[in-house]
């Protein structure tokens, strides 16, 4: 491509010849230019910008690059999304994180059967106007997110399981209640109910210690909670079982007087 100029000097006209990826100007003003696909000189990025799409662009290579609406397919769903074509996979990356809500670095970018890296520009790989480009999440993420949610789900469980046994305990500790308040008031209580509900707090026990929960969150603290409240309920019957002994049977009975016949008054009759 021929560059013609007018000199400051004592006048006359010089010639420049620059390649594509030439250092332009020749007017001392070191701006290097690249040729791009499709014939577009533009000037040319410095090693090193990266993936970043917010890096400050010369006026110049802005003014130059122009925008592009490519399709992406994930999976059966289809995005469009309009962005300069001097942008790089990493910047198209940031923008599909809004419409997949799979974060960039959840994302493979795959373009002519090719997966391309961050620090690749669209207009370079030859990306155009209704290029199609394909996304697929990394196959880590994918494992984590299964992970995730197998965590979820035995939390969830964890959490259930402490809320049922929280319920049932519920009514043991209202049974107690009720029975310390009637030996409270020297009301005897058959000491069959002392051990039957002694017995069912020990089922909820065993039940309680049996739920996975480990380590320092909230199921694991419920849990411990319940423990607490049945080894309480226990230790209240124990000291219940003893005072019970010590209120004696009134027997209330009643003694029945008896009187004999009356004797028959004899009648006179007169006529």
């Amino acid at each position: 491509m021929m560059w013609k100029g007018k000199g400051r000097g004592e006048g006359g006209e010089r010639s420049e010849e620059e390649g594509a990826g030439g250092a332009g100007g020749g007017r001392g003003d070191g701006i290097a230019w690249e040729m791009r696909p499709g014939g577009m000189l533009v000037q040319k990025r410095c090693p090193g910008e990266g993936d970043s799409s917010s890096a400050p662009v010369p006026p110049a290579a802005a003014a130059a690059a122009p925008m592009v609406r490519v399709r992406v397919a994930y999976g059966a769903a289809r995005h469009e999304v309009c962005i300069s074509s001097q942008a790089t996979f990493g910047g198209l990356k940031k923008l599909l994180a809004g419409e997949t809500g799979l974060q960039p670095a959840e994302q493979r970018l795959l373009y002519k059967g090719k997966e391309r890296e961050n620090g690749e520009y669209l207009d370079t790989c030859g990306v155009k106007n209704r290029s199609k480009i394909v996304l697929v999440e990394d196959p880590a993420s994918v494992e984590r997110r299964y992970l995730e949610r197998r965590r979820m789900a035995k939390v969830e469980g964890v959490k259930r399981a402490v809320s049922d046994a929280s319920m049932e305990i519920d009514k043991l500790a209202d049974q107690v209640n009720a029975m310390e308040k009637s030996i409270s008031n020297g009301t005897k209580v058959a000491d069959v109910q002392i051990s039957t509900l002694v017995e069912l707090l020990m089922r909820q026990a065993i039940r309680v210690d049996a739920i996975p929960a480990e380590g320092e969150g909230e199921a694991a603290f419920q849990k411990n909670l319940q423990a607490k409240r049945v080894q309480k309920c226990v230790e209240t019957l124990d000291v219940l079982k003893v005072s019970n002994a010590r209120i004696k049977h009134v027997v209330i009975t009643t003694k029945w007087e008896t009187f004999e016949s009356p004797t028959r008054t004899p009648w006179e009759f007169f006529d």
